[in-house]
């Protein structure tokens, strides 16, 4: 399936992407590309697979929370770039 040039602004447009005209052509190409691989995932016979996920079950390994002592205050703040009254100073990122 071939994409135009209009068919990529759009969906440009909707992921609110801004795109040079060299970046749609290209972009073309390499969406056209995708849908024709899909076009072609489309024919494989999958009759008798049910639907999945994951191709290997998951499972999840946990360990058992285990109180710990803390590092020293000092020792945290001794790699800080810059430290004040006890806590990191980091420059503001909001104005």
């Amino acid at each position: 399936m071939k994409l135009g040039r209009e068919e990529v602004k759009r969906i440009a447009l909707l992921a609110r992407v801004g795109l040079t005209e060299a970046d749609v052509e290209k972009f073309r190409e390499q969406l056209s590309n995708i849908l024709e691989n899909f076009e072609i995932l489309k024919q494989v016979d999958t009759t008798g697979v049910s639907p999945t996920s994951h191709p290997v079950a998951l499972t999840n390994v946990l360990r058992e929370d285990e109180v710990a002592p803390s590092l020293p205050p000092k020792e945290i703040l001794a790699n800080a770039p810059r430290e004040e009254d006890g806590c990191f100073r980091v420059r503001a990122v909001l104005e």
